[in-house]
């Protein structure tokens, strides 16, 4: 007695001895879109940036010329990239050392109801309007803001004024301030350092700190010997949101700040506001490779692994 099968149970076999087949099947369709959609952007952006602006016409000229790469490299420009990236990389030292004690506690000291409760509360400002969050910091943080009350109320408004180099005539205003960015800054990215360093702090084992404590290791020998060595996967992919989301934003520079252009805003400028699409193309490979090179170095550290 013969039995027949249908034609989809005869695909499926086929499939599943073609191991390859499968994968290509699998993956085909998101390698295409990576490769036709993301990487013809880039060659795209990269063959633009090979332009210029015809300053005459303000239109652009196709011919190629290495123009526009010039005036990437002028002192302004450098300027406004070290800038970026210098604050970059204070804000991600910043949210490891502010995220780094509340994640280990989140993951050593709570569970059950309380530890979804900080979870949860690490994770509700990310429900909220990113511009509502950004705007209610200016407010929290201009002349007429709780800051400023709060430093008048401890006799801080002078000395603050004076540390910022600002007038103190209704106290002074952190967010016409770089510090005040700073603090926007971190206040707004510091869940994505959180939740990766939690979820790396979570998977040290138990015994390797009891193991430690039974050779004679102090708690600061064990964090730094045991705990920080493990947990420092996920440091390394929290700080690659920090980084490359401070590094390409441009709304925070423009609503607080004392208007300093970031790598993000030049880049806006120069394609909204100044017409220069060569320029903004240029521009756009900083950050481009800066990130390439965090990249690497997060990847020798175990980054992909902690995401």
């Amino acid at each position: 007695m013969t039995t027949s099968t249908s034609p989809l149970h005869r695909l499926s076999a086929s499939l599943y001895r073609r191991r390859r087949l499968r994968l290509g099947l699998l993956l085909g369709l998101p390698v295409l879109w990576l490769v036709g959609v993301y990487g013809g952007s880039l060659v795209s952006l990269l063959t633009q940036s090979f332009f210029r602006i015809d300053t005459f016409s303000g239109t652009v000229d196709r011919s190629p010329t290495l123009q526009t790469w010039q005036q990437v490299f002028t002192d302004a420009n450098m300027a406004v990239a070290g800038r970026t990236i210098g604050m970059a990389a204070a804000v991600t030292i910043a949210a490891v050392a502010v995220g780094f004690p509340l994640a280990y506690y989140i993951a050593r000291y709570t569970s059950g109801k309380t530890k979804s409760a900080m979870v949860l509360a690490v994770l509700i400002p990310l429900w909220s309007s990113y511009l509502v969050r950004v705007y209610s910091w200016k407010l929290i943080l201009a002349a007429e803001g709780i800051v400023s009350w709060a430093s008048g109320l401890v006799g801080m408004t002078g000395v603050l004024g004076w540390i910022l180099d600002l007038p103190v005539i209704g106290g002074p205003s952190l967010s016409t301030s770089t510090l005040g960015q700073f603090i926007v800054f971190v206040y707004i990215w510091l869940p994505y350092m959180i939740l990766p360093i939690q979820a790396a702090v979570e998977r040290v084992p138990r015994s390797f700190l009891e193991a430690s404590a039974d050779l004679g290791g102090r708690p600061a020998t064990t964090f730094r010997r045991v705990v920080w060595p493990l947990a420092l996967p996920g440091v390394a992919a929290g700080s690659i949101f920090t980084f490359s989301l401070t590094l390409g934003d441009y709304i925070i520079p423009t609503v607080i700040g004392d208007s300093s252009p970031f790598i993000g805003l030049a880049i806006y400028s120069q394609q909204g506001v100044a017409g220069n699409l060569p320029l903004a193309a240029a521009l756009s490979f900083i950050p481009i490779v800066v990130m390439a090179l965090y990249l690497t170095g997060a990847r020798k550290m175990g980054a992909f692994e902690a995401l």
